[in-house]
């Protein structure tokens, strides 16, 4: 009997629910972006005038390709890379490079989950270490800002770092001065990065399966957290001027086509498009699920959520601001520097300061946990897909699952050092960025707009779903969205900044020369799948090109339609048989 067990290959499976699905989703799409990033983004760039590019994105570029990667996965039930062997061979690329894009986020962001949890544990101490300047990592240059009449103290000196960004830098990262020097490994980060990678794994092993189950804690609790937050920050003295900071406009912003550029790029990470992961979570739905309006859903979910979490973070900086007489401006901060620097010493000036910290690191970590084990059911579902026969079988998903978390673990190492820091930010900056994703977004459009044809996507949703889709998405998916799609990525190059740690380190040479081959690692993947593909066909170019563009003949054919065209043959053969 357990030899038979592991020689069955077993099903691909489905999600238990409709619910579970729409909790996936919800856990992948709302992350990181939408709490540290869309509000600095919306403050940096106008405020409110921020909303218009951000909103013309969405709607040109951010629904249809949720709409199309969703679409995609129901359709053909494949994962990421051989969707395209199903629809159009050519494009096959694509899938390996959004596989590729996946790999080198779970390396990095992943520790963005060590950091939080390393925070958390600290959250439960008498006083948050983060709180004062009586710590061993302290310098004498510390300055505690919770304390009465210390603005005047921190802006008379010129060295001068708050005890949160001591805490930050001297003891959590224990930051080198630069890649050069990558120094040592910091032991209890590195065991913060083993309990997280362990707690993934688990989330997952068991494919849709756990992962459908999980998710009903892990999309729905950041809410709980996020919601708390909002009302204990907008209660608080001078959260009004933050809100107020957040929000208002400034039109003479719309002219600068950076401002453009970053809100494009924040549509992109933020609906998690481009890399295949709609796809595969798509994949698992039953044939006749209404995908078409549960993206519409889905995007409005998103966008409302980055909009709300700006209440809540801007609301705690406008506390900030009020408590140490300064601008919103000097406390104002995007990234790590918001999650890490800013909110923990905003929180260190509440009172019930450790309840407010468990708090935010909590929900900080449940939007992480989300988006990383939805990447990782992805790459794993992606290959285990390619070799069904081989992968499908007993322990094989654990296992692979396994030396999948092991790889990226070992690779991120050098991350868990006092060096590290720079590693993390080249990653980010070049392996993960929005050039990378709009390059495969835009091809993305192309073959299946242009090639496979807009009109047979439309036919499929309305054979799936049972509703036509609106007419505007299919001029989108044939011209609006890949002509976007494409002057933002040439803007992308033109507007290049060389990447710069804390604005005044600069990376050596040969580091900006390993970012732009991370960078070009995964977009060359797409033209050089796609001529080796050519190269090792039979007939000439033209057959072969032919060829490639052509749909499997099970997917050239909605259900329906395969069903009428049998139902005629029958017809057929049976007059044929009568007369």
């Amino acid at each position: 009997m357990f030899i038979e067990r592991i020689l069955e290959v077993e099903e691909r499976g489905h999600w238990g629910s409709k619910t579970e699905f729409l909790l996936a989703v919800a856990g992948n799409v709302v992350g990181f972006g939408n709490v540290w990033r869309f509000p600095y983004l919306c403050y940096k760039n106008g405020g409110g005038a921020f909303l218009v590019p951000y909103l013309v994105f969405v709607v040109t570029c951010g629904v249809p390709l949720f709409l199309l990667e969703t679409t995609l996965g129901q359709y053909t039930q494949e994962g990421g890379i051989t969707c395209w062997r199903k629809l159009c061979p050519l494009a096959e690329g694509i899938g390996y490079a959004g596989q590729l894009i996946l790999f080198y986020s779970c390396m990095t962001y992943m520790l963005i989950l060590a950091w939080a949890l390393f925070y958390l544990v600290f959250s439960f101490s008498p006083q948050l270490p983060w709180a004062s300047c009586d710590n061993y990592w302290n310098t004498a240059n510390c300055i505690d800002l919770a304390a009465q009449n210390k603005t005047r103290e921190w802006t008379n000196q010129t060295n001068a770092a708050s005890a949160a960004t001591e805490f930050w830098e001297r003891r959590v990262l224990g930051i080198s001065g630069g890649i050069e020097e990558m120094g040592s490994i910091r032991w209890d980060l590195l065991l913060c990065l083993v309990a997280m990678w362990v707690i993934c794994y688990f989330c997952i092993w068991k494919g849709v399966k756990s992962t459908g189950k999980v998710v009903y804690f892990t999309a729905t609790f950041p809410y709980v957290m996020l919601l708390i937050l909002l009302i204990r920050g907008l209660s608080l003295p001078g959260a009004l001027q933050g809100v107020l900071y957040y929000l208002l406009p400034d039109p003479s912003r719309l002219t600068d086509p950076q401002v453009w550029m970053e809100a494009g790029s924040q549509i992109l990470f933020s609906y998690s498009v481009g890399v295949g992961s709609l796809t595969v979570l798509g994949s698992y739905n039953t044939y006749n699920n209404n995908c078409y309006r549960d993206c519409l859903w889905l995007c409005l979910l998103n966008s409302g959520t980055s909009v709300v979490a700006g209440f809540a973070v801007f609301s705690v900086l406008g506390f900030m601001a009020h408590e140490q007489g300064v601008s919103i401006a000097d406390v104002a901060e995007s990234g790590p520097g918001l999650a890490f620097i800013a909110y923990p010493q905003a929180v260190a000036m509440m009172p019930l300061p450790q309840l407010w910290s468990i708090c935010f690191f909590v929900m900080l970590i449940l939007l992480g946990v989300d988006t990383r084990f939805v990447a990782m059911e992805v790459v794993t579902t992606s290959i285990i897909d390619m070799f069904p026969k081989l992968m499908r079988r007993y322990g094989r998903r654990e296992l692979f699952l396994l030396l999948f978390c092991l790889t990226c673990f070992l690779f991120q190492l050098v991350m868990v050092t006092e060096g590290g820091m720079y590693v993390f930010q080249m990653f980010d900056y070049y392996a993960c960025n929005g050039a990378c994703i709009l390059f495969l977004c835009v091809f993305e459009t192309v073959a299946l707009g242009w090639i496979f044809g807009a009109q047979r996507l439309c036919d499929i949703i309305k054979d799936m779903t049972g509703v036509h889709a609106n007419p505007f998405f299919k001029f989108s998916w044939l011209y609006l969205t890949p002509v976007v799609l494409l002057i933002s990525f040439i803007r992308s190059f033109v507007e290049y900044q060389p990447l710069t740690f804390n604005r005044w380190y600069v990376y050596p040479a040969w580091a900006y020369a390993c970012g732009w081959v991370l960078t070009f690692s995964s977009i060359l993947l797409v033209p050089g799948w796609a001529l080796y593909k050519l190269a090792i066909g039979t007939g000439s170019l033209s057959q072969r090109f032919h060829h490639l563009c052509q749909p499997a003949p099970d997917c050239s054919l909605t259900h329906g339609r395969e069903t009428e065209l049998q139902n005629i043959g029958e017809e057929v053969q049976h007059c044929l048989s009568s007369s």
